[in-house]
C-alpha cells in the first residue's frame, strides 16, 4: 500500500484532492499536513475523520523537523501548501516568502533524506506572467515572468524544484493550474466572495474594468489531474493544467448575478489591483497527449453545482469568516 503525503490538505484544493484520491486508489494511504491558518479548515475533511487510511498531522512546512516526522514512510509527495492570494502578498510578501520558498527547501531536503519516489509540486499559471489578447495560451516552454509577490515566490520554489532535479538527481516533477472553482473554496477568492457577498444583497468589487480575462477549471479536474501527474508523469518535466474556459471576470459576474436573480446594480467597481495581470491561457496539449487527461466539467454545467453547494453550506461559509477575515476584508475592498 502507497502512503503519500499532501500537504495544505486542509485547504480548498488540498481537501478535494485528498477525497478523491482515497476514492480512486483504494491500496493508497495519505497522510495530511496543514499548519491550519486562515485557509485551512478541518471542517472541509469531517467525514475523513476516522478513515483507516487517512491521518492528520498538525505542522508548518517550514519546521523541518515536523516535516522530517510527517514525511517517514511515504512513497509520493504533493506539495500544495502555500499562501496563495495576490491581494495579501501585496500587503505583505513576508510569508510568502517563508512558507512557499523556505517551506518549500525544506519540503525538498526532507524527500532527499526519506528517498521519495516522486515528488509533485503543485503550482499556478501565475508565474507566466500576463498575456495579451493575442497571445497564444501558455505551454510549458514559456519564460517565468511573474507580476506580484506571489507568483514571484511560487516561480521561486517552481526553480529550487528544478535545481535539484538537475543538482540530485531528485524525482521532482511540477504542475501548473489556472484559477480553480468548487467546493470548500475560501471566500476571499473571487466566486465564493462574490456567492456570499450576494447571497446577502451586498456589493461585489470588481477591480478596474473587469475585463481582465481569466481561465477556469473545476477543482475536481484539477485533482485528477494531479493524480494522473503524481502516478504516470515524467520525472523532471512540467504539466499545464487548465480547464479551456477563458472567461472576463465581469462576463463570469453577471453569470453569477443572472444565477442569483440579483441586480447589476450590485456590482461595484474598485481601483484595480497594482501589477494586475491582463490575461491567462494555458495550453493543456502536453497532458492530454502524454497522460490522456482532459477536463471533464464545463463552466456552464460546473457552475451552477458550485453555487448549490455555496447554498447549502452556508453554515461551513460562516464556520470561516471569521473576525480577521473580516477585518482584511474591510482594509482591502472598503476604501477603493
Amino acid at each position: 500500500m502507497k502512503r503519500y503525503m499532501i500537504t495544505g490538505g486542509a485547504g480548498f484544493i488540498g481537501s478535494n484532492l485528498i477525497k478523491l484520491l482515497l476514492k480512486l486508489d483504494v491500496d493508497c494511504e495519505v497522510v495530511n499536513f496543514d499548519s491550519l491558518t486562515y485557509a485551512g479548515n478541518l471542517e472541509s475533511l469531517r467525514e475523513l475523520e476516522y478513515h483507516p487510511r487517512y491521518k492528520f498531522v498538525k505542522g508548518d512546512v517550514t519546521d523541518r523537523a515536523g516535516v522530517l516526522d510527517a514525511m517517514e514512510g511515504c512513497d509520493g509527495v504533493f506539495h500544495l501548501a502555500a499562501e496563495s492570494h495576490v491581494d495579501r502578498s501585496i500587503l505583505d510578501p513576508g510569508p510568502f516568502l517563508s512558507t512557499n520558498v523556505i517551506g518549500t527547501q525544506m519540503m525538498l531536503d526532507a524527500a532527499r533524506e526519506h528517498n521519495i519516489k516522486r515528488y509533485l509540486q503543485v503550482s499556478t499559471d501565475e508565474v507566466y506572467g500576463s498575456l495579451s489578447l493575442d497571445d497564444p495560451a501558455f505551454t510549458e516552454t514559456n519564460l517565468l515572468k511573474p507580476n506580484s509577490p506571489y507568483s514571484a515566490s511560487k516561480a521561486a520554489a517552481d526553480l529550487l524544484v528544478r535545481s535539484y532535479v538537475k543538482t540530485y538527481d531528485f524525482p521532482g516533477i511540477i504542475t501548473r493550474c489556472s484559477n480553480n472553482y468548487g467546493p470548500y473554496q475560501f471566500p476571499e477568492k473571487i466566486i465564493p466572495l462574490f456567492l456570499n457577498n450576494l447571497q446577502h444583497d451586498k456589493p461585489v468589487p470588481v477591480y478596474g474594468d473587469g475585463q481582465q480575462i481569466r481561465d477556469w477549471i473545476y477543482v475536481e479536474d484539477h485533482c485528477r489531474a494531479l493524480i494522473k501527474v503524481m502516478k504516470s508523469g515524467s520525472i523532471g518535466d512540467i504539466y499545464n493544467i487548465g480547464g479551456n474556459c477563458e472567461m472576463k471576470n465581469l462576463d463570469m459576474v453577471k453569470m453569477l448575478l443572472k444565477a442569483l436573480d440579483k441586480p447589476e446594480s450590485l456590482i461595484k467597481y474598485v481601483t484595480d489591483r497594482p501589477g494586475h495581470d491582463r490575461r491567462y491561457a494555458m495550453d493543456n496539449s502536453k497532458i492530454e497527449a502524454e497522460l490522456g487527461w482532459k477536463p471533464q466539467h464545463s463552466f456552464s454545467k460546473a457552475l451552477p453545482k458550485t453555487i448549490e453547494w455555496y447554498r447549502d453550506n452556508e453554515a461551513w461559509v460562516n464556520s470561516i469568516i471569521s473576525g480577521d477575515y473580516l477585518e482584511y476584508y474591510e482594509q482591502q475592498y472598503s476604501n477603493r
